[in-house]
């Protein structure tokens, strides 16, 4: 049994007149652990346990490490999650609520990893928060809900940190032969390392994530979300932290729902950057979620 929920497909009544758009939200930030990084972990957790891992270790900002502590706990399997500094007290505090081990290490995702990568041993499984095929399986059944739910799209909007929700939304359009249909992949400023990528024609590495969505935080995309851009339409966005902030504070008055920067740079593209959405009649937008914020920290940010 899946350890994700199939989630609400909504017609944004909100969002579709803030862009001129038909705008249809895939509401990920109803899962269980607040994101939709349970789809993939929670297969990429499953795979081990029915092999006979003991422990399951991952690195994460937040929301990847609290989909591992939620899927350990319900495999009752013990669980290892090592963050970085950046990482808020909230995110830390729902980790250890699912009954796992905190750790905090480095001032990046790429110093966690690292650090995450020395803590493996023979019984240990580690789980990659974005980087791992089987997470892009896991995170592309969202697409086979849309489809199998009838509802036709143009574009997809979603928002890109590692990657990975980028991979599996990819690899969800092909097996629904959807290849052509294109995407539009949105970050912040300050942690825009697909755009990046793009501009330099490789992944490159940022030199530091300055970014209060640091949920994205990520210095250097995945090789395949890179890969993506170069075989199928990808539109790469970068927003204001303002504007992402401004988007989960808009999007909680139209839609009673929290969610945090990472997520709100998606959600801007539609309040605040139609435009590039012009050529489009009707447009999914993934509501990936994110518990790391409070609805005190977002109105905190809009206010500084």
């Amino acid at each position: 049994m899946p350890l994700h929920l199939e989630t609400p497909l909504l017609e944004s009544r909100p969002l579709s007149q803030a862009s001129g758009r038909s705008i249809w939200l895939k509401m990920d930030a109803l899962q269980p652990p607040g994101s939709f990084k349970i789809r993939g972990i929670g297969a990429a957790c499953e795979h081990p346990a029915r092999n006979g891992k003991q422990r399951f270790v991952s690195s994460s900002g937040g929301n990847a490490g609290i989909a591992v502590a939620y899927a350990g706990r319900r495999l009752s399997i013990p669980v290892s999650v090592f963050v970085p500094e950046t990482t808020t007290d909230r995110a830390k505090a729902l980790i250890r609520q699912e009954g796992a081990e905190v750790f905090v290490h480095g001032a990046s995702w790429q110093e966690a990893n690292e650090r995450a990568l020395q803590a493996i041993d023979a019984e240990t499984a580690f789980i990659h928060p974005f980087d791992d095929p089987l997470l892009w399986t896991g995170h592309a059944t969202m697409i086979d809900e849309v489809v199998r739910a009838g509802v036709q799209f143009d574009a997809v909007v979603l928002s890109v940190g590692g990657g990975g929700l980028l991979a599996g939304v990819s690899e969800g359009l092909d097996r629904n032969g959807l290849q052509h249909v294109p995407i539009i992949a949105a970050e912040t400023d300050g942690a825009a390392s697909l755009a990046a990528a793009v501009t330099s024609g490789k992944p490159v590495e940022l030199p530091a994530i300055t970014s209060i969505a640091t949920s994205l935080g990520a210095r250097k995309v995945a090789e395949r979300a890179f890969e993506i851009t170069q075989n199928r339409p990808v539109d790469s966005i970068v927003v204001s932290d303002r504007a992402a902030v401004d988007a989960c504070l808009r999007f909680l008055d139209d839609h009673r729902v929290l969610v945090e920067p990472a997520c709100g740079a998606a959600l801007a593209v539609a309040y605040t950057h139609a435009d590039r959405l012009a050529h489009f009649e009707r447009v999914l937008i993934i509501a990936c979620g994110g518990a790391t914020a409070t609805l005190a920290q977002l109105q905190a940010w809009q206010a500084s």
